[in-house]
């Protein structure tokens, strides 16, 4: 059975998604505040985490950003479930750390479907051949534990982050512009979607495993087409 720990303040609703997520299998805690959650993952092993942003104490973002430098946690799924909908706080979101990032007033089957599709994307490995990784250059993919490795460094992803270098990486060579990543990466409808959630996750991605982020060399920029990997990228 999945976990989920809620983190929101209003009590009313994260009372009203513990009791939605119970009626459908679902194993979920509550935290009331920031700190209370991070307390909380010292002991108790969620699948996924939904989180506010506005909360007493520590908000949502700093939270994400804790949990993602925490190396027993850092690959914990995150959803923002928050009354801040600007496109600015969805890219704050983002750069955070955030897998997805959901406006209230919400949609609490909206809300499964998230869920489902996130835990779906962890528990469905690629297909792989029989050493269960994926090398381009000097990138090696672990497609079973999430994690790359660059040179002597292993480094742990997000799952929205593994998404996004697995397609790259098996498609090697290929240009992809920001729309077609929101497609064929999230399943974003052709032509929806903020092109900015896709810069969002490249930024994070690019500090995670370039030498340096502002010159990459292995996922690169083609001007006004889009990002790739080549298959000889120059090593660190």
């Amino acid at each position: 059975m999945s976990e989920i720990l809620i983190v929101d303040d209003d009590r009313d609703v994260a009372q009203t998604i513990k009791i939605a997520l119970q009626r459908r299998g679902f194993g979920a805690q509550i935290a009331y505040t920031g700190l209370e959650a991070l307390r909380m993952l010292n002991y108790y092993h969620p699948s996924l985490l939904i989180l506010d942003i506005s909360m007493p104490g520590i908000d949502g973002f700093e939270v994400c950003r804790r949990i993602r430098n925490t190396p027993k946690i850092a690959d914990l799924p995150i959803i923002f479930l928050t009354a801040r909908g600007q496109d600015q706080d969805r890219i704050d979101g983002f750069r955070a750390g955030a897998d997805d990032y959901l406006s209230k007033p919400f949609n609490l089957e909206e809300l499964i479907l998230r869920i489902n599709a996130i835990l779906r994307r962890i528990q469905a490995a690629p297909e792989t051949g029989p050493t269960d990784t994926l090398r381009v250059g000097n990138l090696e993919l672990n497609l079973k534990t999430f994690s790359v490795q660059v040179g002597e460094r292993t480094i742990q992803l997000t799952p929205t982050e593994f998404d996004l270098l697995y397609h790259l990486m098996a498609h090697a060579g290929q240009v992809f512009s920001s729309e077609r990543l929101l497609h064929e990466v999230w399943n974003f409808p052709q032509n929806a979607g903020n092109t900015d959630v896709v810069r969002a996750h490249i930024k994070n991605l690019r500090e995670k495993i370039e030498p340096d982020p502002k010159h990459p060399i292995h996922v690169q920029t083609v001007q006004r087409h889009g990002y790739v990997i080549y298959e000889n990228a120059a090593p660190e």
